[in-house]
């Protein structure tokens, strides 16, 4: 018997007896290399499978194109895994990243055509939604983060300023919410054609080239602090009459309180004397019960003796005065206790009575005070504030026509002290130059001092002579009619007639020239005259021309 042992991968042994063993061992082969390739099929199978299984992150989107089925170019997937199939698919993946775009807006033009400058900051991501993760995945996919934000940024820039172009500079600063609102409209409505969300948008800033902003916001600190000083005022007023309220209610309590006090000592000593009264009731009810009493057994004693005196006889008539006694005992009881109830009862109605009326008066005049409080109040209202405030406004308008004299005071002042100080400053100029003029003429005429005061003198000849005219030049001698007899009138008038002697006094009463030049020391040249003297007494002869 032969033994043959063979090995093939180490998986065992076969061995054979006899002469049949080849066609066994050929079976055996033939098994162990359908198995060995099964094993191996199935482990490519596996790694093939490992490999092309691809799982998605939570901050990715898998995006699986090739065939992926009709009317579709891309599967997208956000979590989860899918198996690639090779040849016919691959992969590739889009972040879910949010991307923060600076958008340096400046210039854009609003509604009311002023140049506005809004840098802003906007958040984009890549959107989950299905239909934006398609069209992310048909627009962004070859892209790289730099890239989508450069689009974004240009997107966003141009519906910015369609946004800014629909809104006016007040609608822009005053209603920031509805100027968020179209930016969020418009904007997000356009990112989402790029598979785009948007998160979040800050401005940063909003000013204009010309300052209207700036001007806008002045106006409103301005009216913000006018609001706040009237409201502080109407506060204060408000506070002033809730104090004065405050302490009228106070002392209208306090006044109320005190006859609430008043009151309930007058009830306590009411109800006190009531109490005595009613007890020295009972004590004289029950002294009279007493006398009653006695007065029944000693007739009940009387009766037992006549009844037993008499016995059968008056026997029933004695019940029967027991029984009419009786009667009457409770018939006075009864009415006893009636007056009484009676009586109490009055008293207790006209208490009541009383203080129903008392609360009642108090209650009007707490009403009457309220009233009368109320009508001052509307009073101090209605007449004295506006008085109040016309008197103000009288005390203003005053103050303010005061400061305006007071002005136009200083103003006119000013102007008056500064035409005297130019006058002055002129006549002192003009003083200035006649000294020197005189300097200079008195310097030429050194060598004959008398020369100088006459030249002066002729200088103010002309004056002289226009001042002796206006002496006559009143005088209306248009025409003069002189009767004269030839006979010379008066003292000096011999060989002199009436028309002589009115002509000389007439030129005798003007200022003589030469009386004048003499007592300035100063000889007047020769075609002028010149004046003779003859003893004691000087006659003026005036000669020449």
């Amino acid at each position: 018997m032969s033994v043959t042992t063979l090995g093939l991968w180490g998986l065992g042994q076969v061995t054979t007896w006899g002469g049949g063993g080849s066609s066994v061992s050929q079976r055996a082969v033939l098994w162990l290399f359908v198995i060995g390739a099964a094993l191996l099929v199935l482990f490519v199978v596996g790694v093939l499978i490992v490999k092309q299984y691809r799982r998605c992150p939570s901050n990715r989107i898998l995006v699986i194109y090739g065939r992926v089925g009709t009317d579709r170019a891309a599967k997208c997937m956000h979590g989860g895994g899918a198996f690639v199939i090779p040849l016919i698919q691959d992969y590739a993946y889009l972040s879910l990243e949010p991307m923060a775009i600076d958008v340096p807006l400046t210039g854009a033009l609003s509604q009311n055509n002023i140049r506005v400058s809004a840098p802003s900051t906007f958040t984009v991501a890549i959107s989950t939604d299905p239909v934006l993760m398609n069209n992310a995945a048909e627009r962004l996919l070859p892209m790289d983060a730099g890239q989508i934000r450069e689009l974004a940024q240009d997107i966003i820039l141009g519906q910015l300023r369609l946004v800014i172009a629909t809104l006016t500079i007040e609608e822009i600063n005053r209603d920031r919410e509805k100027f968020m609102q179209l930016i969020n409209e418009n904007v997000e409505k356009e990112v989402h054609k790029i598979g785009l969300e948007l998160i979040n948008v800050n401005i940063r800033d909003i000013h204009d080239e010309s300052g209207y902003i700036e001007a806008i916001g002045k106006r409103a600190a301005a009216e913000a602090i006018n609001r706040a000083k009237v409201e502080v005022a109407q506060q204060q007023r408000e506070g002033a009459t809730g104090e004065a309220v405050a302490v009228r209610e106070m002392e209208v309590k306090v006044a109320a309180e005190r006859a609430m006090a008043a009151e309930g000592q007058k009830n306590a000593e009411q109800r006190q004397r009531i109490a005595l009264a009613a007890l020295e009731a009972q004590a004289v009810t029950g002294e009279v019960e007493s006398r009653r009493n006695q007065e029944i057994a000693l007739s009940q004693r009387q009766a037992e003796t006549v009844a037993a005196q008499k016995q059968f006889e008056q026997e029933q008539r004695v019940k029967v005065a027991e029984a009419e006694a009786t009667a009457n005992v409770g018939e006075n009881q009864s009415r006893e206790r009636v007056a009484l109830s009676n009586a109490q009862l009055a008293e207790v109605q006209a208490e009541t009575r009383r203080r129903s009326e008392v609360a009642q008066a108090k209650s009007q005049e707490a009403v009457l005070v309220a009233q009368r409080e109320q009508e001052l109040a509307r009073l101090a209202k209605e007449q004295l504030a506006p008085q109040e405030i016309e008197r103000k406004r009288i005390e203003i308008a005053a103050a303010a026509e005061a400061e305006k004299l007071r002005l136009e005071a200083m103003g006119q002042a000013d102007a008056v002290l500064a035409r005297y100080t130019a006058e002055a400053e002129g006549i002192r100029k003009v003083l200035d130059a006649k000294a020197q003029g005189y300097q200079r003429l008195i310097e030429a005429c050194a060598g004959s001092p008398d020369v100088a005061p006459t030249l002066l003198l002729i200088e103010k000849l002309p004056e002289l002579v226009r001042e002796q005219v206006k002496a006559v030049s009143n005088l209306r001698i248009d025409k003069i009619t002189v009767w004269d007899g030839g006979q010379g009138t008066g003292p000096g008038g011999a060989g002199k007639g009436s028309t002589a002697g009115f002509l000389s006094s007439l030129i005798g009463s003007l200022p003589p020239v030469h009386e004048l030049a003499e007592q300035a020391g100063v000889e007047l040249p020769g075609f002028l005259g010149q004046v003779k003297r003859s003893g004691k007494s000087a006659g003026t002869k005036q000669d020449g021309g």
